[in-house]
């Protein structure tokens, strides 16, 4: 992994993929990444018990700087987790106990391990959490020694803060307030003991990081940079990686990897091709490529499929990248019967379900079954359905109404699998 790309240097390659979204004296810092191994960090607060993919963006990009040489410090939010950034969002985080985020903490750190090298003999990646500082850290030396920095009136200004003091309704508690100070802290903290120079994130980290800035110059005149880059949302204006179902997670068992791979796959053509540059190391000629597909023969979905075997091989392996395309391919094609009983499960988690008696299925027709499960809204609907062969059963399609459900018509001896056209699936469970 830690090969030394040297195509294009650093920030170009970061400019080509569109990934850069504001830099802190950008002649400066491009100087400083084409002529030294810089360390940098980037910081994951521990939410939840899985990173998802809007951390992919961050995650990604510190395994851009260690391919190109630099030291990249995942910095996991023991800490700053316990409190909570207001960034984003528009009401108060709900506090966390320690024991929570601590267990949040294990399985985050597992997976930022997928991203980077730690064994790296020139370059290796540091894993550190920031609860074994500001732990560390007393009320009086919090206010004399770091807070003293902080103007308030500077900090009202920043968006984060500002946002949320214009809503009265919600507000700002001084915990959350005084979350700039803690990661300004940080970076402060990774500038004196590990010569870190440089801070990436999103752009609504922009006012967290340059508070960092300003405290190292403050204290210690130590160079410090910012670099953000842009928030993510579809071409429709929506937030990514957010869809009906829910949050798209890093972790098998709450996302799994064929769902994942869905997601990807459904990217819209408006939106592929940035989301190549954004997820990918693909090379630009590559990129190029999958481009002209996507303008000419978009009906192939080429680089849909691209992207979608590329981020789900970095995450969950090529296996499983594999064997997603394999189910994908055989939904597509009609061949439910390739399937093994777990891809088939897989492929059908999500969509609409419904459970049966044995005792049920065994009187009903065709006809009974798609209004029993609600695929079509009533007899004659699903009667002028069936006959115009739009109905599917185990991808089967059958014009008569009338014909009886058998127990030879269940998958793997307790499933069926309507379907209505290309797309509208309903999974029936055969209960004894």
């Amino acid at each position: 992994m830690n090969c030394q790309v040297k195509k294009m240097n650093l920030i170009e390659d970061l400019r080509f993929r569109g990934l850069i979204n504001d830099m802190s004296d950008p002649e400066s810092l491009e100087k400083l990444l084409s002529t030294e191994s810089v360390v940098l960090y980037c910081g994951f607060d521990p939410t939840a018990d899985s990173l998802h993919i809007g951390n992919l963006l961050p995650l990604m990009a510190l395994q851009r700087f260690q391919r190109y040489g630099h030291r990249p410090v995942a910095l996991a939010g023991g800490g700053t987790g316990l409190i909570g950034d207001p960034s984003g969002k528009t009401a108060e985080r709900t506090l966390n106990p320690k024991e929570v985020v601590d267990s949040w903490l294990e399985n985050i750190k597992r997976q930022l391990s997928i991203f980077l090298d730690f064994n790296s003999v020139t370059n290796p990646a540091l894993l550190l959490n920031n609860y074994d500082w500001i732990a560390e850290l007393n009320v009086i030396e919090y206010l004399r020694d770091v807070g003293k920095y902080f103007s308030v009136n500077a900090m009202l200004a920043k968006d984060s803060v500002k946002s949320r003091i214009e809503n009265r309704d919600v507000g700002i508690s001084y915990t959350e307030f005084s979350y700039m100070i803690l990661q300004a802290y940080d970076y402060y903290y990774l500038a004196r003991h590990h010569n870190c120079k440089l801070q990436i994130g999103g752009s609504d980290q922009w006012g967290n990081i340059t508070a960092g800035i300003d405290l190292i110059r403050r204290t210690i005149q130590a160079p410090a940079h910012a670099l953000t880059f842009p928030l993510i949302t579809t071409s429709e204006g929506k937030k990514f990686g957010k869809t009906e179902a829910g949050t798209i997670w890093l972790d098998a068992r709450k996302t799994s990897p064929y769902q994942f791979y869905q997601f990807w796959i459904n990217v819209s053509d408006q939106d592929v091709i940035r989301f190549i540059k954004y997820f990918t190391f693909l090379d630009p000629d590559t990129i190029s490529e999958l481009e002209q597909s996507a303008a000419n023969r978009p009906e192939k979905r080429e680089a849909q499929q691209r992207l979608a075997c590329e981020v789900t091989a970095m995450i969950h392996g090529q296996s499983e990248a594999t064997l997603a395309r394999q189910t994908a391919a055989a939904l597509f094609k009609g061949e439910l019967s390739s399937l093994t009983e777990s891809q088939l499960r897989d492929a059908m988690s999500g969509v609409p379900a419904t459970s049966l008696g044995i005792g049920a299925i065994s009187r009903m027709t065709l006809l009974d079954l798609v209004v029993e499960t609600g695929l079509c809204p009533s007899r004659s609907r699903g009667r002028n359905d069936i006959e115009s062969g739009a109905i599917y059963l185990n991808d089967v399609r059958d014009t008569d109404p009338g014909r009886k459900i058998t127990s030879g018509d269940k998958l793997f001896g307790r499933y069926m699998v309507l379907r209505k056209g290309k797309k509208t699936y309903h999974l029936i469970t055969v209960a004894p």
